[in-house]
């Protein structure tokens, strides 16, 4: 879909700058993770293919097994980078259950080895092909993270709790993006990028602390429903009419649900660190009950 370019410059933008502390549209954007040089390899199968239609029913099978197989390889390595991305962009996050990218890789070496084979029939050279692509690959794009990060003294009972409502949450914002797509209205679309960041910051914090689950449970579910809801029926109505009353209702609507998800988020935080303190004070009781008394600081 085009989008009208907005700005302070633009005929419909203002001179106003964010105020302090206020979060601007892009903030917190990210590159694609996935990117043209991973694209990229979805295209060697399909002249494989037409190059082998003319070489014989065997030859011909082998092309269609070696495309396949590499294209099942890009796919796979989409995946991988898309979940690496994931773990990359948060604190406590678990492994990949399956390593995309490194099957992608061994996926990659077996297409080019059965490809190989078509000119050069035998082992030596097709393994030899095989070991090359399949190495250039694993070190182009790395592998799969390995290890969970963040994990230490989580309970996993609560992060599986927290991660199936993380994803619900996610299906909702996801949907307000596509919806919003028919609306056709790029300043709205940032502005839904602007809530969408906050209640990000606010999935962000109950998934680096289970115990905040209960507290934000309800906005994560029942207010992310409602705002989804909403985004739907006013792309669908300004879609068609263009109601500027519509609009600017909706508008209001994400600047308060913006501002309660920052709100919680806020709150959440302030609530960890008094726990904090609290754990801290009662260590210091226990220390000194023990007679341990801190040695006082050179001056």
């Amino acid at each position: 879909m085009a989008q009208r370019f907005g700005g302070k410059y633009s005929p419909d933008g203002n001179d106003t700058a964010p105020k302090g502390g206020e979060r601007g549209a892009f903030q917190g954007a990210q590159v694609d993770p996935v990117g043209a040089r991973a694209n990229i390899l979805f295209l060697p199968a399909i002249p494989m293919v037409f190059l082998a239609l003319n070489d014989g029913a065997l030859n011909l099978a082998l092309a269609l097994v070696s495309a396949g197989i590499l294209t099942l390889a890009a796919w796979l390595l989409r995946g991988g980078l898309l979940a690496e991305a994931a773990y990359t962009a948060r604190k406590v996050a678990r492994r990949p259950a399956i390593p995309r990218k490194l099957f992608s890789s061994v996926l990659t070496g077996f297409g080019i080895a059965i490809a190989a084979y078509r000119s050069e029939p035998g082992l030596v050279a097709p393994i030899l092909f095989g070991v090359a692509a399949g190495g250039l690959h694993l070190a182009a794009f790395g592998i799969d993270p390995l290890k969970d990060k963040g994990m230490e003294g989580v309970d996993t009972f609560q992060q599986d709790r927290v991660a199936r409502v993380v994803d619900e949450a996610e299906t909702h914002l996801s949907a307000m993006t596509d919806a919003m797509k028919r609306a056709e209205d790029r300043q709205m679309a940032l502005k839904l990028e602007k809530f969408q960041a906050t209640a990000r910051d606010l999935i962000r914090t109950v998934e680096e602390d289970p115990r905040d689950l209960t507290a934000a449970r309800k906005y994560l579910g029942v207010y992310l429903m409602g705002a989804r809801d909403a985004t739907i029926k006013f792309a669908d109505i300004y879609a068609r009419t263009r109601d500027t009353q519509a609009r600017s209702d909706y508008s209001d609507l994400l600047d308060d649900l913006t501002n309660n998800f920052a709100a919680r988020t806020r709150k959440l935080l302030v609530e960890d660190r008094s726990d904090l303190n609290i754990e801290i004070d009662v260590l210091r009781d226990r220390l000194q009950r023990e007679g341990v008394r801190t040695a006082p600081e050179d001056t």
